[in-house]
């Protein structure tokens, strides 16, 4: 992929030296990424559980990771707790997709109640900026709720760009979110339309934790980070991302080495 090179904007790309430097787009997925949502989106899914009559089905920290796959692999695995406990249910499809809505409302509703931003996220992110790249989120998350959880963790003013799930038609893994994401955050950050070809778009990389994050950078023909400090630890590198994280204190060198 090219580079851009742009003269500064507000100064942010010059060096120095008055040089011009390049310019990426950093992307971030949200939850187990930058913030640790799993306590939160657990008691939302057992909300919704006991709201169709049954008893709680998921606890924390043991079902830490299969929050991070999202609102339907909760409910899945409640509804697997519960037949093995010899609960009479509906069928697992009617048990998801009632309990979804109810699940969401619930979150909606204590979205930021047990949630923080993992050690060093702001600073590594503040000093990505600083050095004159994009920062972003493209989440599976819903839109509107992934606007609502950085609002209330106070980071929105650090990112120029966010598509959540429902952005679009589609979602990660799908590549059309993570382009619309490097779309606007290159015209927010630097006042630039991208063209049709991605191959003459920013150098991007997708920092993520979940084979769906990786499965994304690969469709886009971009280099994938995973975080070493998710549910998972160091099993993630099983997944042979382009790169580990294992702190965001190592995430600007770590940036610079990789993309340049």
């Amino acid at each position: 992929m090219a580079k851009i090179r742009l003269w500064a904007i507000n100064g942010a790309n010059r060096s120095r030296e008055g040089k011009v430097m390049s310019a990426h787009i950093i992307v971030f997925d949200l939850d187990g990424t930058l913030a640790d949502t799993s306590a939160d989106l657990l008691a939302a899914a057992n909300v919704a559980v006991q709201d169709m009559g049954f008893p709680v089905a998921l606890t924390h920290p043991q079902d830490a990771l299969c929050a991070f796959r999202g609102a339907r692999a909760m409910l899945t695995l409640a509804h697997e707790r519960l037949a093995q406990a010899g609960q009479a249910l509906p069928s697992e499809l009617a048990f998801v997709e009632r309990g979804y809505p109810c699940l969401l409302a619930a979150y909606g509703a204590a979205i930021d109640r047990h949630t923080t931003l993992y050690a060093g996220a702001v600073r590594a992110v503040q000093d990505l900026r600083a050095a004159g790249h994009a920062t972003a989120i493209c989440t599976n998350k819903p839109e509107a709720l992934a606007v609502d959880l950085i609002a209330k963790l106070g980071v929105a003013d650090l990112f120029d760009a966010l598509v959540g799930a429902d952005t679009l038609p589609t979602r990660k893994p799908d590549v059309a979110p993570y382009h619309e994401t490097l779309r606007r955050a290159a015209l927010a950050r630097f006042g630039v339309t991208l063209c049709d070809d991605p191959r003459q778009w920013p150098v991007s990389c997708l920092i993520g934790d979940t084979v769906t994050d990786r499965e994304t950078a690969r469709a886009a023909g971009v280099p994938s980070i995973l975080v070493g400090f998710g549910p998972e630890g160091g099993d993630i590198a099983r997944l042979q991302p382009d790169a580990l994280l294992d702190h965001y204190d190592d995430l600007p060198l770590l940036i610079q080495n990789l993309l340049g």
